[in-house]
């Protein structure tokens, strides 16, 4: 009798902690064991969590990245042109040295023939020498904000201000364009 007592107390006590740890994570998605807030509050403004995505090369985990945007898009290009809050967020799930993080940056931006050239091509320059090494659980975080423009921050990153909107869009474009997250 006093043992169906406890395991009756056992279960209550376990499903109470499940409820508490389900209650810990609402408002939260996870991929690749990385949790993310569904919204966030920026410049005063809230941005919700519109994709999320483990990237891995061969068969390691590398990053997961989450976009968040102020309007939610229905395509790639109203997400581009959008004159809104937008950030990319990645998340590393490994080591990763700088020449590896600008190299992977410089050959997936220079996609771009205006990334490869002219006043973005500085801009690109200029985002590329503010990174730094990454160590396993630190953040790269990339914020376009209308009427500012972008900054580059987070542990991966020494910080750094883009003013204007072209270099974001360009930005933005080359990484939705080669990471589709809405159908072509």
């Amino acid at each position: 009798m006093r043992t169906q007592a406890w395991g009756g107390n056992l279960r209550c006590l376990l499903a109470g902690m499940l409820l508490v740890a389900g209650a810990a994570q609402a408002g939260q998605k996870q991929v690749g064991g990385v949790h993310m807030p569904v919204s966030l509050n920026l410049k005063g403004r809230t941005v919700e969590l519109a994709h999320m995505e483990l990237h891995k090369q061969l068969f390691f985990k590398v990053y997961v990245w989450s976009l968040y945007m102020e309007d939610r898009p229905r395509s790639t290009h109203e997400a581009i042109n959008s004159n809104s809050v937008k950030r990319l967020h990645f998340h590393f799930l490994r080591n990763i040295s700088r020449d590896q993080l600008v190299g992977s940056f410089r050959d997936g931006l220079e996609h771009s023939p205006a990334l490869r050239r002219g006043p973005l091509a500085n801009h690109l320059s200029i985002m590329l020498a503010s990174l730094k090494d990454v160590q396993k659980g630190e953040d790269l975080v990339i914020t376009y904000t209308p009427g500012v423009g972008l900054e580059v921050g987070g542990d991966a990153s020494g910080g750094v201000f883009i003013p204007g909107k072209h270099f974001a869009d360009a930005l933005f474009s080359v990484w939705l364009d080669s990471h589709p997250i809405f159908p072509r």
